[in-house]
């Protein structure tokens, strides 16, 4: 499988980029190796609309912290509904998707049952709500390969209340 992992605040505009630049990368990989991406907004619905535009086979995983699954915002309510109608496989993983820290072991889990990791990612650190950086380095030290997609032109949304960290360039 491949895992999928990026950030939750992109702009539309980035939505639509991330969607395009997927294209040709999903098209060079083994297309026997499904994709999973976890349930939330941003770069998961990308993500998700690329990889069935490509004909592969798209897995969302879902939380689902007591007996059912659950969605965390009303923004992500629309994406998942958007992400399940995607999907070809639903699968539910026990995390609180209101918990950063349980949102971050869900993608190692799911990074960890994985041969490769495509992140959407500018290259900006770890911050408190968002952990790219760290399941990017987590992958990497796992010794999985990394693909980080960021195309030009891509932005995020400010974030009432949250510093912003200039982003760097993503290293290889």
């Amino acid at each position: 499988m491949i895992a999928t992992v990026g950030h939750a605040d992109l702009t539309p505009g980035a939505l639509k980029l991330v969607e395009v630049e997927l294209g040709p990368v999903l098209q060079r990989l083994p297309r026997r190796m499904p994709v999973v991406v976890r349930a939330g907004a941003g770069a998961p619905v990308a993500v998700g609309r690329a990889v069935r535009a490509e004909g592969r086979e798209l897995i969302v995983v879902m939380p689902a912290p007591g007996t059912a699954p659950t969605v965390s915002s009303a923004d992500d309510r629309t994406a998942v509904g958007e992400l399940l109608c995607l999907a070809e496989q639903v699968r539910l993983l026990a995390y609180d998707p209101a918990v950063r820290d349980a949102c971050v072991g869900a993608d190692e889990r799911i990074i960890a049952g994985c041969r490769r990791l495509l992140a959407v990612w500018d290259g900006s650190p770890s911050n408190g709500r968002d952990a790219t950086a760290h399941l990017v380095a987590y992958a990497r030290a796992r010794g999985l390969p990394v693909e980080v997609l960021w195309p030009e032109g891509a932005a995020r949304q400010a974030i009432p209340g949250t510093p912003r960290t200039p982003p760097r360039l993503p290293t290889a």
